[in-house]
Formats: C-alpha cells, structure tokens, sequence
C-alpha cells in the first residue's frame, strides 16, 4: 500500500510532466520559430497568478498504432479558468508540443467542459489555437470530439463572448469552432487558417499557392473577412484580446463595464463644423468624427482592411462602451456592397446580443452598382444589414452627416426600422436618389428640350438640392428627431444613450427569424 508521500510524489511528478508538455526538445522548436507555449500564452493573457487548471492530468484513451505506450498527462491542450483585469473568463490553450496539438476524444472533453462552466457561470471562453486537426489515430473519435466542440460554440453563441486567437495552424474541420466564434485574431506570419492546405488545392485545381497567401492572417484580414484582428506577434495578439474584452460584458445578462474618464461629456469639437466638405463630391474620413467623438479619442476598430468602405468598432462615450457602424466616404464613397454589408450585419447581431448600444453615422450614396454585386447576391447580403438593425433591441442613436440617398438610407438604422433617435447635421442630404441622377429622370424631356442642356441641368439640380437633398424634409415628417450642429454632437449622443439605458424593447414571440442567410 503506497503511503501519503508516495502519492504526493505521484502527483508531483504528472504535474511536472504535465507542463513540460512534449519536452523541452520540442518546446525549444516552438521558441525557435518565435512563438509560445500553451502555458506561456496563458500566463501573458490571464492576470498574474489567477490561472486555475482543470484535467491538468487527463490522457488519451487511443490504444491503436502503439498510442497506448504514449500518453502524456493534460494530452495537448491545457484549459481552465482565470482573471482580466479581475474579471472571469475560461480558457483553452492548445500545445503544440504534444502530438502537434491534434485533437483526441479525450482533448475534446477538456475543452467542452470548461465550456459548459463557462455558460453555467456566465463568463467569456477565449481559445488560443495551434493545431495539426484532429488526431488521425483516433480515427472517428476525434472528428466526434470536434463536432462536440461546435456544439458547444453554437450554444454559446449570444450567451457569452466566445474569441479565437489564432496562434499556428488552424486547418481542416478545425476552422469551424473559431468560424462560430465572434471574434477571431491572427499572428502575421506564424498563423494560418483553411480548410484545404496548398498541396490538396495544387493537385485538385493545378493552383500554386502559398501556405500564408492561402490562409495567412493577411489574407483572411484582407480578402475573405474570416480574420477580424491582426497583430505582429503573439504577445501583441493576446493584448488585443485584452483589450477587446475590456469593451464586452461577461455575458448576455450584463452591461458592457463602465470605464470612468475624464473627458467631459459636454465636450464641443469645433472641428466638426467643418470636416464634411462643401462640395457633396469630395470624400473626407469618417474615422476622424470618431475619433472627435469618442472618449478621449479611442476608436478600437474591427475588421479595418476588409470591406474598408464600412467601418465597425467600439468606442466608450461617456463611460460607456458603444458599437460604432460608419460609411467610409474615403472609399467607394461609402456605398454599401455586399462585404460591407455582411460585415456590418455581423457586428450589429454582435452587439445586440451582448446589449451594446449601437450609433450609426451615416454617409451613404446607395448601393455599389453593378453586375459582379447584383449577381453576387447584394440583394440577399444587404438585407442581412437591414435584418439586423430591425431585429436589434440595444438602443441605438443613428446620426446622418452627408449623404443617406435611396434604400440605403432606410437600410442604415433609418427611425422606420425602429432606430431611437436620429440626428442630422445640416450637410445631410436625405432623397431617394442624388440630384443629379434625379433631375435626369424628372427632367429627361425638359433637359432635351433645352437651347443649352447642361445650363438648365445645374439649375435643375441646384432646385432639387435646395427642396429634396436637405435635411428639412425629414424633420418636417418626424423622420429626424432634431436637425443638430456639429459640434455639440457628443454631448447630444451621450445625453440620447443615457435617456435610453433602460430602454425595454422585444421582437414578436418566436422560435428565431429566418434572416436571408
């Protein structure tokens, strides 16, 4: 009978197996091509100290291929739980190390449990990834284990914040979970993500490219939209993770935190006077009324180099965090198309599930025209934008600075698709289409008839503009709830989130809508 030290002798030696992982040979691989381990990558991203393991001593159950005289405690994944500037969150760790971080049925199991306790207690689940894919040897079991796992990441879904950092690879099945997640960041150069890998696609289609042109975190930042953070390395990846979490609640239940500043909340920005140009044409930066508005000037943009003519972040604006969905004038002179409108349609769901308030600056001359959107499905896509600003329950205060011309006008969280308050700045020009396309149609026979064409035209347009592309109109009908100057924008959006913060607003009972997917 083994006495009481044995046993704690036992026990010291499966922990210091267990975080040695797959040996200091491979770890020192690891630290050679410039990234962590598991355990290293948790302890950057938790509070000092605050890391509590569960399963640390749990093994494979595979007996097949001569796995059974192979098993190391914790079998490549480390999980539990832990703190972010004092606040619960769950965590999994992939490790590499061990059998190249493939999955078992046994890797699985540790994962959906901490899972499971993150919804019981109402916490975020952060998943730090770097894996081969699921463990070959284990055959049927691993893709089982996989299934589980997107089981519980659908579950999850709208009941707590779920992040995916993409630390190695990430192919296969594998994609999926951090796919069902709500954000997803990736290390440049180190990180990849794709369900077939170069040498498949080169012998199926005779395509030659490369692992990081394929799925590298440019690619998915750039191209696909898959990826919506990047960062240099993956100390810098797990502080954006941070400081991403800092503007989220822990749950569906809570209010994002308030973070108190002392930037007053009746502060003017002269400077917005003056930012929209005179002439309609002319593009200028909506960052830059972000930022003028924002607390202390902080924008923690999402997704910025995708779909780049829409932009979505948070913001805190009197201490409160705010879901910020913007047209870019700079580029494509803001017009909706279908990557801009599945990206916005994504965070407005986002932030409405986790009670964000949403403010909404609108710019926008339509809809991108053209045969590469229109056969793309920018009919489905743009409706998902609509969908989800009319379905949202948050409260959601919507300014107009320019342009807001045709559907896209409705479309950008207009009052008839229950937005709570709406503002206009004086520049705004609210029609159904631009007064020059407008007066070609109005006046098609009077333009032909015409001694000097182009004279009459800028007379037409100037009329049109004077009676249509104002945002009198609007208020006139009730459409806009108050014609404001620029300037005082922050102090009046503040005011209008503060009226609202214990807004009540519900949808018809239902099982779920059928949003045009």
């Amino acid at each position: 009978m083994s006495s009481r030290q044995d046993t704690l002798d036992r026990l010291a030696e499966l922990e210091a197996r267990a975080r040695l992982g797959g040996g200091e040979a491979r770890i020192a691989r690891q630290h050679a091509k410039g990234k962590l381990t598991a355990r290293e990558r948790i302890d950057a991203l938790l509070d000092p100290g605050s890391f509590e393991e569960y399963d640390q001593l749990k093994t494979h159950r595979c007996t097949h291929f001569g796995m059974e005289q192979q098993k190391i405690p914790g079998d490549g994944v480390v999980t539990g739980h832990g703190t972010i500037e004092g606040r619960r969150v769950f965590v999994f760790a992939q490790d590499f190390t061990v059998f190249g971080g493939s999955l078992s049925m046994a890797f699985a199991e540790k994962i959906c449990k901490i899972m499971d306790a993150a919804m019981r207690v109402g916490a975020p689940v952060i998943g730090l990834n770097d894996s081969g894919g699921a463990r070959i040897q284990e055959g049927v079991e691993s893709l089982a284990g996989y299934a589980d796992i997107f089981l519980r990441n659908t579950l999850a879904s709208g009941i707590v914040p779920q992040i995916s950092a993409i630390l190695g690879p990430c192919a296969g099945g594998a994609v999926y979970s951090p796919a069902i997640t709500d954000f997803t960041v990736m290390v440049e150069g180190s990180s990849y993500m794709f369900i077939t890998g170069p040498d498949v696609i080169r012998s199926v289609t005779h395509e030659e490219v490369t692992q990081e042109d394929l799925g590298g975190a440019r690619a998915h930042s750039t191209k696909s939209g898959v990826c919506h953070l990047t960062a240099p390395d993956e100390h810098a990846c797990l502080d954006t993770v941070r400081e991403l979490l800092a503007y989220l609640p822990s749950n569906n239940a809570e209010d994002p935190p308030f973070v108190a500043t002392d930037d007053p909340p009746d502060r003017e920005a002269p400077a917005l006077d003056t930012l929209v140009p005179d002439n309609p044409n002319k593009p200028y930066d909506i960052k830059q009324i972000i930022e003028l508005l924002a607390d202390d000037g902080v924008f923690f943009e999402i997704q910025a180099a995708y779909a780049a003519n829409m932009v979505i972040g948070f913001a805190r604006l009197g201490g409160r965090s705010v879901g910020i969905v913007a047209n870019q004038p700079m580029v494509l002179a803001g017009c909706l198309d279908i990557g801009a409108s599945v990206k916005a349609a994504r965070f407005v769901r986002f932030c409405d599930a986790f009670n964000i308030p949403l403010v909404t600056l609108v710019d926008v001359p339509g809809f991108l025209p053209g045969t590469a959107q229109e056969w793309g499905g920018i009919i489905t896509h743009g409706a998902k934008l609509l969908y989800a600003f009319a379905e949202a329950t948050v409260p959601k205060v919507t300014l107009i600075t320019r342009k807001a011309y045709g559907g896209a006008y409705d479309v950008m969280a207009s009052k008839h698709i229950r937005a709570d308050v709406n503002y206009a700045w004086p520049t705004a020009e609210i029609a159904v289409m631009g007064p020059d396309g407008a007066v070609n149609i109005i006046h098609r026979k009077t333009l032909k008839a015409a001694d000097d064409p182009a004279a009459r035209k800028t007379e037409l347009v100037d009329d049109y503009r004077d009676t249509f592309a104002n945002p009198f109109k609007a208020a006139e009908l009730g459409f806009i709830d108050a014609i404001i100057r620029p300037r005082e924008t922050r102090a009046r959006l503040i005011r209008s989130l503060a009226m609202l913060e214990n807004k009540v607003q519900t949808n018809p009972a239902k099982k779920h809508g059928n949003i045009p997917l």
